[in-house]
């Protein structure tokens, strides 16, 4: 079908209006050449440190050596150098550039800081720098990995706000004990200032500059120092082409003809096809003359800096029916309004930048609802670029096939990231097993023949040039960068800002540079994550992206907060990219399946006000929806500070008894057999405490007329097992049809098989359970530990069954306090890991009945999330202590209460985004354990032991650290056995012969999983219905 046919169906108008919209964006882009200019000068510098003698003679090492001082450090202390003997101000050096004298080689090197050769510490080369060349200083010591403080420096605000001033060696990877210390000061061979070459293209680079007053001015220079628009896309810019062309082979055409064997630079050395060394005789062999890489990156970098503008019309897009198609079913007519208003922002969100919002509770499609408002705002002659980008791998999976299920968009429209490539071959294996078991039933004819609508792709066309080479060799990049909708792992995002190292940035910045982001479920990052997320969202704003959070219970902290950081950036990039003098005022919307809600806002304070007024709407329409959770708080009668042992045995005994009064209460009835049936979760904050109450409830058994099937579901089964346990529950507790459960295999068996006639099918989880799997249970156990984490729950009983709970029968009991609590005693923190409590955020009780009201308790709801009270005691209530820590961090401490953590905005009121420091100080996903990487791996005979997998190296058997319980070990009292959770062996066997792999390499690939420590050395105990636990001795 032609494109022209259909108003919503993109046209490439790349093809007719290549030089229009080339001369439009370039128009746009008001610092483009202030960015070209810059990468071009610092690519001109940046490698001048590897003229050393230290780096020279490495190059032809036969064995690999560190540097005392990295290359890039010595780069920036030679560039301060002649900078320094040109003058005070950036004309002198610039002026100096036009026209080289004969003498600057020798004028440099003599006044030359060198770093370790006196026995006393240099001042940082920034502070005897102009503004520019501060510039381009920073785009020279970064072009590798962003300066970081050393872990004892203090982080106070003076530091960040002047942290140029504070960059020095050690924030660069300095080890000035290597006896190579001296030899880095030393030029043997002189310096690139000799090549006549590079002379004319740093005087080409020179002039530009100095007819450029933004850049050449003091007062304009120093305005850029406080733009990380124009700084970072120089530095990607410089990193981009200095990997595209180390890459290269080396170009006569560049630099000055080599002259005596043995007085040439060299700048790198040939690799193979795996990037390792290529070697004659031994030793490597030697590329790149110094100037033609020094050159080569600096045209290169022109190159790309030249290709941004037009980046994103370059790359595909999609455009399609189904996204404009309104929606029929009654849960989903409420996107139809939500298209609807998304589609009148349009030009206002180009315009103005957009920030969105969408509440919509679960069951109303939000997923697919993003999509379409995603799509409303782009442009329909272009088609749409937008990223899904959630928090864990499991939800991206199944947003991929959402999307690629419901809108039918294949592989060259979809892309979906998750990183570990045995996570997504599970996936893919399991979505295989369940299209055999549709053809088996004879579901596979009910699938059309043919699509009810099509879309439309247009295929990217990058110009010839470095960065489309460098995708074209960089196969990650190009995934991230080149699919029309991305699905990913938050993961895949965050170096955009938290990379340090290695041009981890480039691509993740490419694609916020050209593509929308929906943010689902932001509330589920813990609040460690969150100076991260800001980051992120921020540099969201910079580059111009606009962002939809995607929600129903997120707190109003967290949304101010993230409206904050997308403003800043926003604001950063109309000033390189919007109309001169426009006023800031970024568009805003709210959805959910009752209202939309529009508005432009330039603050954070008129921004939440706008918030709240739909806030209240929104409660006020979900209080007359049926009641489908009631809760109640049940006393934990156990003495405290009893070893944790003693402690879960206790409350294993009280947990008992409360599942089988909440099967009494919420059970439904087989349609075959007459048996009744409930299914039920019981969450424990951690697993080693959660390992002793499964042993606990396994030897307590069931009631007489009962029987217990337990599934113990956390991180610690290998991987091919919790795979197959989340793909049994995934299964069963899909519960939109009721008796559907009844016909699920393992239940049916179950079932058939025991002679009682009360059934209670209960799973014992973390908060795995909580986040990212769409259950539907029949009632709830909690062992408190956050009022997010009692509303996440909530949401997993009667999650698909329309259901009125009476006030007489609660379907979620709330223990009254938790193990931590019981276990330490006293005043000390207990709900926190996970949790919001902490030694500067603490609560005067540990008893619900204490810390909650009864209207926070009774219904379960995400109104104690999404609304904080008038007043907030946040050392006397639960929910008060969670808002009041989010809004410490994220919008500062309220007036006249001290900060006590160190608030996000830091990262665009000061120039911490030149450095590293709030990225290795509030780094995200922290793990202050580590992880360690483990399989159980079978021998000829079938016996598995435990094996340790480090990094790139064989597997080394640990069976010291593992202590594997036997039957005995796991004594089972009267009507109790496992659920949903394989035999280790046999689910080996069985995936074994599905993919036709030996066991070993099956095991090796699936049967691993990563446990806390960063050396082997915890003994772990085993059981493979209960997984990994600690071993203590018991």
């Amino acid at each position: 079908m032609p494109a022209s046919s259909n108003v919503h169906r993109a046209t490439p108008t790349n093809m007719t209006k290549c030089n229009v919209l080339r001369a439009n964006d370039e128009n746009d882009w008001h610092t483009a050449e202030d960015i070209r200019l810059l990468a071009c000068m610092a690519a001109l510098f940046h490698d001048f440190g590897k003229a050393n003698h230290a780096f020279q003679t490495k190059l032809t090492s036969k064995t690999p050596k560190a540097d005392a001082y990295r290359h890039e450090w010595v780069s920036l202390r030679l560039f301060e150098s002649f900078v320094r003997q040109c003058g005070t101000d950036d004309r002198g050096w610039l002026i100096q550039l036009t026209d080289l004298p004969g003498t600057v080689r020798d004028i440099c090197l003599g006044g030359l800081s060198g770093d370790g050769l006196q026995n006393r510490s240099l001042a940082s080369p920034f502070r005897n720098l102009p503004s520019l060349a501060q510039i381009v200083g920073w785009l020279i010591v970064s072009h590798h990995r962003l300066p970081a403080p050393t872990p004892d420096t203090e982080l106070n605000r003076r530091l960040l706000e002047k942290m140029l001033d504070q960059i020095e060696a050690g924030w660069c990877g300095s080890r000035p004990d290597e006896a190579s210390a001296k030899a880095c000061w030393q030029f043997k061979n002189g310096l690139p200032f000799d090549s006549n070459h590079w002379r004319q293209h740093a005087a080409k680079v020179a002039h530009a500059i100095l007819e450029r007053p933004r850049l050449s001015d003091p007062d304009e220079a120093n305005k850029l120092l406080d733009s990380p628009y124009v700084l970072h896309l120089a530095r990607m810019a410089l990193m981009l082409a200095d990997h595209h062309y180390s890459g290269q082979p080396s170009h006569a055409k560049y630099g000055d003809k080599p002259g005596k064997k043995g007085t040439v630079l060299y700048a790198n050395t040939e690799k193979d096809k795996d990037g390792k060394p290529v070697l004659v005789n031994g030793k490597p062999v030697l590329k790149q003359r110094l100037d033609e890489h020094l050159i080569g990156v600096e045209v290169n970098a022109e190159s790309i800096v030249e290709v941004l503008p037009t980046l994103k019309q370059n790359l595909p897009h999609i455009a399609g029916e189904e996204f404009c198609k309104p929606s029929q079913l009654d849960s989903f007519l409420w996107q139809n309004d939500a298209f609807d208003l998304a589609e009148s922002l349009r030009e206002r969100s180009a315009e103005h930048g957009f920030f969105g919002v969408n509440m919509a509770s679960t069951g109303c499609g939000k997923t697919l609802a993003n999509g379409r408002i995603l799509y409303a705002l782009a442009d329909p002659q272009r088609g749409a670029r937008f990223t899904v980008a959630l928090g864990l791998r499991t939800l991206t999976l199944q947003t991929g096939d959402a999307y690629r299920d419901r809108l039918h968009l294949g592989p060259e429209d979809l892309a979906v990231l998750v990183g570990g490539v045995a996570t997504r071959a599970l996936h893919d294996y399991q979505l295989n097993e369940e299209e055999k078991t549709r053809q088996d039933s004879g579901s596979e004819s009910s699938a059309p023949l043919l699509p009810e609508f099509d879309h439309v792709h247009y295929e990217g066309s990058l110009e010839s040039g470095p960065l489309k080479d460098w995708l074209g060799k960089n196969s990650d990049a190009l995934r991230l960068l080149d699919a029309p909708v991305l699905a990913c792992t938050i993961d895949h995002l965050m170096p955009a800002t938290e990379g340090l190292r290695g041009g981890h940035q480039i691509a993740p910045m490419l694609r916020l540079l050209t593509s929308d982001l929906v943010l689902d479920e932001p509330d589920d990052f813990g609040i460690e994550d969150l100076p991260a997320l800001t980051r992120l969202v921020h540099w969201a704003g910079l580059l111009g992206s606009r962002v939809l959070l995607s929600s129903a219970t997120l707190p109003p902290a967290l949304v101010e907060g993230l409206f904050r950081a997308y403003l800043a950036g926003r604001a950063e990039y109309q000033r390189n990219r919007g109309r001169p003098g426009e006023p800031l005022a970024v568009c805003c919307a709210w959805f959910d399946e009752f209202a939309t809600q529009a508005g432009d806002h330039r603050d954070g304070a008129a921004y939440l006000a706008a918030h709240r007024q739909f806030v209240e709407r929104r409660l006020t329409r979900l209080a007359k929806a049926e009641v489908r959770r009631r809760a109640a708080i049940k006393l934990v009668p156990i003495a405290v500070r009893q070893p944790r042992e003693t402690v879960c045995i206790e409350l294993a005994g009280q947990v008992r008894e409360h599942l089988h009064a909440l099967h009494r209460q919420h059970r439904s009835v087989d349609p075959q057999t007459g048996k009744r049936a409930s299914f039920g979760l019981i969450r424990v904050a951690n697993i080693d405490p959660l390992f002793d109450v499964a042993r606990e409830l396994f030897r307590l058994g069931a009631e007489p007329g009962y029987r217990i099937h337990l599934c113990v579901y956390h991180s610690r089964h290998p991987l091919l097992v919790r795979a197959a346990i989340e793909r049994e529950l995934d299964a069963a507790l899909k519960r939109a049809d009721p008796e559907a459960v009844f016909r699920r295999p393992s239940v049916r068996q179950r079932l058939d098989a025991a002679p009682e006639l009360d059934h209670l099918f209960v799973v014992l989880a973390t908060a795995v359970a909580e986040v990212g799997r769409d259950h539907d249970y029949d009632w709830a156990i909690v062992e408190p530990s956050s009022m997010r984490s009692f509303i996440q729950l909530a949401g997993r009983v009667r999650r698909h069954r329309s259901f009125a709970c009476p006030e007489d029968q609660p379907n979620l009991y709330l223990l009254d306090t938790n193990i931590l609590h019981l276990v330490e005693g006293g005043d000390k923190p207990a709900f926190l890991r996970p949790g919001f409590e902490s030694a500067n955020f603490k609560l005067k009780s540990y008893r619900l009945t204490e810390l909650l009201e009864p209207e926070q308790w009774q219904v379960i709801d995400a109104a104690a999330r999404i609304k904080e009270r008038e007043s907030l005691a946040p050392h006397d209530n639960l929910a008060d202590l969670e808002h009041t820590r989010l809004r410490d961090l994220l919008l500062g401490a309220d007036p006249g209460q001290m900060q006590k953590q160190k608030p996000v905005d830091r990262w665009w009121t000061t120039r911490a985004h030149l450095s590293g420091a709030l990225q290795r100080f509030d780094p995200f996903r922290n793990d202050s354990l580590g992880r360690s990487h483990y399989a159980l791996l079978p021998d000829e005979d079938e016996r598995i032991d435990f094996y340790h997998l480090p990094d790139r190296n064989l597997p080394v058997s640990v069976g010291n650290l593992w202590r594997e319980m036997v039957e005995s070990d796991l004594p089972k009292g009267p009507g109790i056995g496992a659920w949903a959770v394989p035999r280790y062996l046999d689910a080996l066997q069985e995936l074994a012969d599905a993919l036709g792999m030996e066991l070993r390499g099956c095991a090796l690939k699936y049967g691993t999983l990563d446990l806390p420590g960063k050396k082997p050395e915890q003994i772990w105990r085993y059981h493979e219905y209960l997984g990994f636990s600690r071993y203590r001795g018991q």
